[in-house]
Order: structure tokens, then C-alpha cells, then sequence
């Protein structure tokens, strides 16, 4: 009896340090050699002044969750209306401003959405720290009156499960649609 517990000892601490040896390399292989950009992070704020200004763009091509759309694809829009701060010229009408579709939800069974959130939005002569991060865009929400309907259903036992196969809205953005953004001039 004592020999094999012995022995199952010796294997158990014999395994688990040949799997940390293992991990270890892994981790210097593969982490270690990379070189990871810090994000920017907003360190100070002023919130007692909250004024902002609102930035009203177009995506210059469509784009639609149902379609060849990725996460980290770069977007651009194009700036609706000048924003003036204090009478200076901020940002003209016009300006192409790049983005990245930062995440991306398909469209789900019983009705959820798809949803993309788009951010990143980059602007020559205004530090990140100053803009909206991000701006969503949801498809419609079929779930309101899926859910209903399947428990209306439910007495017919398989009649109930059939709405599962209804999916959500798909996320869309198209060229006739404004966004808006804000513009924080007192954030640093």
C-alpha cells in the first residue's frame, strides 16, 4: 500500500513540474519576444467641466454585419459639419477620419441582434484622449416578440422550440446615416 502511494506521488510531482518546464518555455517562446503597445489610458480627467462638441459623421462605404465585415477592419467617415471651439476651426467639413470596427456580434437565434461597435476614430490634430472611444450600432431587436410567441406555443411541444430558428437584425451602417461623436476640448 505504501509503495503505491509512493508511487503515485513520484508521477503526480513528476507530471506537474515537467508541465510547469513546459508552460515556462512556452511563455518565453511566445510572450516574452513580443512587443506589446501599452493602450492609451485616460489618467486624468476633469469632470467638472463636461463641455462638449459634437462631431457628426458619414461612413464613406456601407459596411453590414450579414457581410465581409471583421474585427479590426479600418472604416472611414467623413466629418458632416465644421466644429468650431471658441471661435477657432477644430475640425473642418470633410475631413476623412479612419475607425476600426472594434467588435462584432452575429445575429442570434430568438431573435438577438448582431451588433458592431466601431472606435479608434483618429484625428490629425486632436490626441485620443479627446474623443468619443467608441459608437455601437445594433440590429433590430426580434427578441421582444419571439419570446412571447414561443410560450404561446409551448403547449404544442414541438412548436415552441421552432422559434429558436428566428434570428436578430443584422447591424448596418449605411452612406445616408449620421453618427455622432463628442468632442471634449478640456479633457486632457
Amino acid at each position: 500500500m505504501n509503495k503505491v502511494f509512493l508511487l503515485v506521488v513520484i508521477v503526480f510531482l513528476g507530471t506537474s513540474v515537467s508541465a510547469e518546464l513546459i508552460k515556462d518555455e512556452l511563455v518565453d517562446s511566445t510572450l516574452k519576444n513580443l512587443d506589446i503597445a501599452q493602450p492609451e489610458m485616460h489618467t486624468v480627467y476633469n469632470y467638472q467641466n463636461t463641455e462638449r462638441l459634437p462631431v457628426r459623421l458619414r461612413i464613406v462605404e456601407k459596411i453590414a454585419s450579414e457581410k465581409d465585415v471583421y474585427e479590426g477592419q479600418e472604416v472611414s467617415f467623413k466629418v458632416q459639419t465644421s466644429v468650431y471651439y471658441k471661435g477657432k476651426l477644430v475640425i473642418e467639413k470633410g475631413t476623412i477620419v479612419p475607425a476600426r470596427v472594434e467588435t462584432l456580434v452575429k445575429s442570434g437565434m430568438n431573435g438577438i441582434p448582431a451588433g458592431m461597435i466601431i472606435g479608434n476614430f483618429r484625428f490629425e490634430n486632436i490626441p485620443k484622449g479627446q474623443i468619443t472611444d467608441s459608437f455601437e450600432i445594433q440590429g433590430q431587436d426580434r427578441s421582444l416578440w419571439v419570446y412571447p410567441l414561443k410560450w404561446a406555443l409551448t403547449f404544442l411541444p414541438p412548436t415552441g422550440s421552432l422559434t429558436n430558428f428566428i434570428k436578430g437584425g443584422h447591424a448596418k451602417l449605411k452612406e445616408d446615416k449620421t453618427i455622432e461623436i463628442y468632442y471634449y476640448p478640456n479633457w486632457i
